[in-house]
């Protein structure tokens, strides 16, 4: 089910709401959340509900059994079982066919006849990245002795699988939320923030992120994109996944304090960075700091003199790019960033020209985020390749601006629009909300163009949904 539709937004939200507040006691709305959230999954594929509950009930098992443990070599086992489960079911169900792809393409570049795999072509569940993660941390913030185990298993199961951040993130850790799961306040003001956030990353999507596709996919489909159609298409891109994302995690902040749940941010005006390092403080936080604290710290982060630092920085960018897709063309993406940071790392934490005024930094930086973009966005090398040809004008100028313009000026118009609020507005977090009637009336208008955006161009998917 998506946020952008009119069975979440008129039927399952209204729905939730009311027996939340109104028709149930206080003491079943965790398992009401519980029931209701695993309705929200099953709308996509019921069957992909018991691979949900297999993981929460191997990640509680482990989490019981590391807080029980009297010896040191017990609760690394139960840790060991909850990391090797979760990474195992991940491995299977996103990427046993990119292994076996290249396995296959490895055999046959050796002289072997046939295929040494079969690809199963499976299909991946929908949001499995990000509950994965969220499940397996519990098991380590236990064993580092950073959490406690929940106190029932419906607390876990409901943070598991509560839907405002089940699909695309934020990604909350247990430790966060250990309280909130017992108690939280219900107020006016924290539900009408709610709104406001909720009614916002709604517009993010099927306003800015939308009104910019119709960029992005004439881009990549063709062969020989020329210099104006790969510009312009790059640029609807990172203007696309931005406020598409970053739309989906307002939107699930949003649903959250509607409900008493206060999440964390997970951006922070990413393309006003001045360097790399800073674009990933700003960048998806809940990821950056997931891996910064389970993979790089795990690895040595920073504690190994230099040459070992650049090393973790890598690889923990390397296996980010892995995380978001069984494409090699997500390795080299996160390949390429952790070499920036390398770099940075080197010159003291500072982007490439800190000795330029901030604007040029900011440009810069962002040029080098577009050109990573390419990588991210594109199915194969070969359509990479093809795109910065195209971006450099090795395919020539292509279509006129007059041209592309006469034609459909629309998402031209607002690419502009996404890049002026991109580079020099405040973000949702920064806005000093003041609640009143003409604040409420704002919000119902800006909520009423989404609906009616929605009805004339149906709902599309979060890009973050593929991952």
């Amino acid at each position: 089910m998506l946020f952008n539709s009119y069975e979440f937004l008129f039927l399952f939200l209204p729905a939730v709401l009311l027996g939340y507040y109104v028709l149930l006691p206080k003491r079943a709305r965790l398992l009401f959340l519980t029931v209701t959230s695993y309705l929200f999954y099953g709308w996509w594929d019921y069957r992909f509900c018991a691979l949900m509950l297999l993981s929460t009930t191997i990640d509680y098992a482990a989490g019981r059994g590391i807080g029980a443990a009297k010896t040191p070599r017990v609760r690394r086992r139960w840790l060991v079982a909850s990391i090797v489960s979760g990474l195992s079911l991940l491995g299977f169900f996103k990427y046993f066919d990119l292994a076996a792809r290249t396995a296959n393409h490895v055999a046959s570049f050796l002289g072997a006849p046939e295929p040494i795999l079969p690809l199963l072509h499976i299909v991946l569940p929908v949001g499995i990245s990000f509950y994965t993660f969220q499940s397996m941390s519990y098991a380590i913030d236990i064993y580092l002795g950073m959490a406690r185990p929940a106190r029932t298993f419906v607390d876990f199961a409901c943070f598991v699988a509560l839907y405002p951040q089940l699909i695309a993130g934020p990604i909350v850790r247990y430790r966060d939320l250990a309280e909130q799961l017992i108690e939280r306040t219900h107020t006016l003001a924290k539900f009408s923030l709610g709104v406001a956030f909720f009614v916002l990353g709604l517009a993010k999507k099927v306003l800015l992120a939308d009104g910019v596709a119709t960029l992005v996919a004439p881009a990549f489909e063709q062969a020989a994109p020329g210099l104006f159609t790969a510009w312009t298409g790059m640029l609807g891109y990172a203007m696309q996944i931005y406020f598409d994302f970053s739309g989906y995690s307002d939107m699930a902040v949003g649903l959250g304090l509607m409900l008493g749940f206060r999440m964390p941010q997970n951006f922070n005006s990413p393309y006003q960075a001045v360097s790399i390092t800073d674009f990933w403080r700003r960048w998806h936080i809940t990821l950056s700091s997931w891996l910064r604290d389970y993979l790089y710290i795990p690895l040595g982060g920073n504690r190994l003199g230099p040459v070992r630092t650049y090393i973790n920085l890598f690889l923990t960018m390397l296996l980010g790019g892995l995380w978001h897709g069984a494409n090699w063309t997500f390795v080299v993406w996160g390949g390429y960033h952790g070499i920036l940071l390398a770099v940075e790392r080197a010159a003291g934490k500072k982007g490439l020209l800190s000795w330029a005024p901030p604007a040029v930094q900011r440009a810069l930086t962002f040029l080098l985020v577009l050109l990573g973009w390419v990588f991210f966005r594109a199915t194969s090398m070969g359509e990479a390749g093809a795109m910065f040809k195209g971006l450099f004008g090795v395919h020539g100028l292509g279509h006129g601006i007059r041209a592309a313009l006469g034609a459909a000026p629309l998402p031209y118009l607002m690419l502009a629009v996404t890049m002026v609020l991109a580079f020099g507005f405040r973000n949702t977090w920064e806005i000093r909300w003041r609640n009143g009637w003409r604040l409420a009336l704002a919000l119902a208008v800006l909520y009423a163009v989404c609906v009616g955006a929605i009805l004339v161009n149906t709902s599309s998917p979060f890009l973050y949904f593929q991952f």
